[in-house]
C-alpha cells in the first residue's frame, strides 16, 4: 500500500518562511513526477509546484519564492516556502505519480496540511 505522509505545515507571519515534506511510503517500485497543489476555502485545487526527471514547473504567483527539490533515494518532495503572502494561505496536498510494485502507476495524494499566513 502505498502513502504519501506529509509534514510541515503550520502558522506564519507574512514575510516568512516554511518548509513542507512529503514521503511516498510502501511497496513502490518507481516514482515519476511529484509535487504540490493548494485549495484555499472557496476556491479549485491548484498546481503550485511540480518535479520530474525533466525539470520543474511553477505557478506564476510562487515563482521566485517557492522552490521545490526531491530525495529520489529517499522518495521525498521539499517544497521550500520564502516570503509568504496571506494570499498563500491554503490546504496544500503532496502528489505523485507513483508505479508500486504491484499494479500499474497510479496518482497518490496525500492528506494535506494546513499553511496559514497572517498579514
Amino acid at each position: 500500500q502505498v502513502q504519501l505522509v506529509e509534514s510541515g505545515g503550520g502558522l506564519v507571519q507574512a514575510g516568512g518562511s516554511l518548509r513542507l515534506s512529503c514521503a511516498a511510503t510502501g511497496s513502490i517500485f518507481s516514482t515519476d513526477a511529484m509535487g504540490w497543489y493548494r485549495q484555499a476555502p472557496g476556491n479549485q485545487r491548484e498546481l503550485v509546484a511540480i518535479i520530474t526527471s525533466g525539470g520543474t514547473n511553477y505557478a506564476d504567483s510562487v515563482k521566485g519564492r517557492f522552490t521545490i527539490s526531491r530525495d529520489n533515494a529517499k522518495n521525498t518532495v521539499y517544497l521550500q516556502m520564502n516570503s509568504l503572502k496571506p494570499e498563500d494561505t491554503a490546504v496544500y496536498y503532496c502528489y505523485g505519480g507513483i508505479r508500486p510494485r504491484v499494479g500499474p502507476k497510479y496518482d497518490y495524494w496525500g492528506q494535506g496540511t494546513q499553511v496559514t499566513v497572517s498579514s
